[in-house]
């Protein structure tokens, strides 16, 4: 079976032929499989969000092939791009990027009014996170007024509406203290045990040490090895 993500001699270099020229990532080969927990772990600086950026197909590759299932998405048309990305993954994003003035119900809704699904149907699948996050109770409660433990979780719902194969997270506990990234990595490990694939990048010893994780990287200069 083929992987589900594969990436060939991913290339990515910023301001090209310029003086501030940047190259991000240099020949990146890996690949993940369905259902695997994967980190990607190194420095600040070390390429780990500009390679989660092609994967979650935010950006494109200068050089290389980057395949998501069966599709070859490295030279794809945004329009196109755009759908896999919507109906692909899920984003866990370091800042959670929530909308604090809304209420939790209309952050969590928010990925799926480009989908054109009937609001019967968004309102059930947000039930359905709600309730798996035990979130019901609070969700008309705007973000300003919930812990970062909930915030937190609003953001892991919001990611989840969209019923994504592919859950990518960028330094998700950056900002959290002990007990919100062991609750954080709980939730985690049962998306991975409902079949997610998972994709992190880190710094933090505590989640690529963490028995969720089935393979790690190591990335330094935007060059990608087999962590020891």
């Amino acid at each position: 079976m083929a992987a589900l993500i594969q990436a060939h001699t991913l290339s990515k270099i910023y301001n090209r032929h310029q003086a501030d020229e940047v190259r991000a990532l240099s020949e990146v080969t890996f690949s993940v499989e369905a259902g695997e927990a994967v980190v990607l772990q190194g420095p600040s600086g070390s390429g780990k969000t500009s390679l989660l950026s092609l994967i979650g197909c935010m950006t494109r590759p200068t050089s290389g092939q980057l395949r998501i299932g069966e599709k070859e998405v490295s030279r794809l048309p945004e329009p196109f791009l755009a759908r896999v990305r919507r109906e692909t993954f899920g984003f866990i994003f370091q800042q959670l990027n929530l909308l604090r003035d809304l209420s939790v119900l209309d952050n969590i809704l928010l990925p799926l009014y480009p989908a054109d699904l009937k609001t019967a149907e968004m309102h059930s699948r947000a039930e359905r996170v709600l309730e798996q996050l035990n979130l019901l109770e609070k969700q008309r409660m705007k973000v300003a007024q919930l812990s970062g433990g909930e915030q937190q979780r609003v953001a892991i719902a919001r990611a989840l509406i969209n019923q994504p194969e592919i859950i990518i997270a960028d330094e998700p506990t950056a900002h959290l203290d002990s007990t919100l990234s062991k609750e954080l990595l709980v939730i985690l490990e049962h998306l991975k045990k409902d079949g997610k694939t998972i994709v992190f990048a880190t710094h933090d010893p505590y989640v690529y040490q963490h028995r969720l994780v089935d393979r790690r990287f190591s990335m330094h200069d935007g060059v990608l090895r087999k962590a020891e």
